[in-house]
């Protein structure tokens, strides 16, 4: 059988998307990693008015012709706490940061350019007309679009959202990813594996990822390897309605691989499930009703490097991200010679060192067998071989994916 070029493979994952998950209020408190939905305009001109952006008096400027001037102080301008008249000619008003700027005052001296006396201040040094004046609307206007649809938020567009006069925010529903391992080999991280079993590395590893990419995730734990097992995790699957089910393991075709099976037997309708890619060709792809599917592969290593290539994209789709499918690489240099590659496209654990000017040097590890995830804790980034490509020497350009993107 013909494997799947990857980027074929990602195409129709994303094709198996049908459109954005709907959008939800939350408040501004709960926003923070959340994806817009609408664009959100300014409320209100900030600052809404005119402000002093220091401490000292809003004066006239024609009163500053001659210098000293002694002008009468006929009042105070506070945050919160505006002067309510208005200013004439030889009149000052004392006013702090932030303060508004009186009617009639059109120049703010600094208090280190002043000297108090009783009802009266001396003003020592002249500041430019319109000195230390921030215009009401300087940083923004009412009706301004000034966060789109699509963005993911973080603490700096919460404070602006927040200057905006928002207290709600409409964002994308957190896609519903369940998340399976199988086989009868696994025990949950914690518990103490039998004489012929392992942890199950992958399966927290995955939740994390998946959370991190902006899913809200449904544990199912793990599944035997029996058809009544994995129904019963699959039943979980569809009474948490789960926009997508990814499975860890047993999507191939071995006498104890019967994910596929037990999917087929609830109606799936299979799109593909072998991969041109080095580390993880047996992973599996279709649809279960309005649920869709990802079968990874049990290796660990195989299975993040999937759900970086195919996962992580597909909850971005679901989010409205703009960048959803996207090309994941970026430029480098290769660090050591390589051979040729093969036929699938490998994407091989690999360290950066970063440089003054110019992309980063990356090295892979001389050891890339797939079971090894100490080797992928240590690693930056996933150097990306095409299939087929010729032998590469050092200092030639590459592409690679940086790991702490997505976990």
């Amino acid at each position: 059988m013909t494997l799947l070029a990857v980027a074929d493979a990602l195409r129709n994952v994303l094709a198996g998307i049908a459109g954005p998950t709907e959008a939800e209020d939350v408040a501004l408190s709960q926003a923070t990693g959340r994806v817009l939905a609408d664009n959100v305009a300014a409320l209100r001109d900030q600052p809404p008015f005119s402000a002093s952006a220091m401490d000292g008096y809003a004066v006239r400027f024609s009163d500053l012709a001659t210098i000293p001037a002694r002008l009468n102080v006929v009042g105070t301008s506070a945050a919160g706490q505006r002067f309510s008249g208005s200013m004439s000619a030889g009149q000052a008003v004392r006013i702090f940061t932030g303060a508004p700027v009186p009617e009639g005052a059109d120049t703010i001296v600094m208090q280190e350019n002043t000297q108090a006396g009783g009802d009266a201040v001396s003003i020592l040094e002249a500041s430019a007309q319109g000195r230390h004046i921030r215009p009401a609307g300087l940083d923004f206007k009412a009706g301004e679009v000034l966060l789109s649809s699509g963005r993911l938020l973080d603490a700096r567009d919460i404070a602006l959202a927040a200057a905006m006069g928002h207290g709600h925010l409409k964002v994308r529903r957190r896609p519903r990813i369940a998340i399976l391992a199988t086989g009868d080999e696994l025990v949950l991280p914690g518990e103490v594996p039998g004489p012929d079993q392992i942890t199950a590395a992958s399966l927290p590893a995955l939740v994390a990822m998946a959370e991190k990419a902006g899913a809200e995730v449904t544990d199912l734990g793990i599944a035997g390897d029996t058809l009544s097992s994995l129904d019963e995790k699959i039943t979980g699957a569809q009474t948490a309605r789960a926009d997508m089910l990814v499975t860890l393991g047993g999507a191939s075709v071995g006498d104890h691989d019967l994910v596929q099976q037990a999917l087929a037997r609830r109606g799936m309708a299979l799109g593909f499930w072998r991969v041109a890619l080095r580390p993880g060709k047996p992973l599996m792809h279709g649809q279960l009703g309005s649920t869709a599917l990802l079968g990874l592969p049990g290796n660990p290593v195989s299975s993040l490097v999937c759900a970086i290539l195919f996962l992580v994209p597909a909850i971005h789709k679901m989010l409205a991200r703009p960048d959803f499918g996207s090309d994941q690489t970026e430029g480098a240099i290769l660090g050591a010679d390589l051979p040729a590659n093969g036929d699938r496209q490998d994407y091989m654990r690999a360290s950066l060192l970063m440089t003054d000017a110019g992309p980063p040097v990356v090295t892979p590890h001389a050891v890339q067998d797939s079971s090894m995830l100490a080797v992928l804790a240590r690693s930056d980034a996933l150097l990306v071989r095409a299939p087929h490509a010729t032998a590469a020497r050092a200092g030639d350009p590459c592409r690679i994916i940086r790991l702490a993107r997505y976990c």
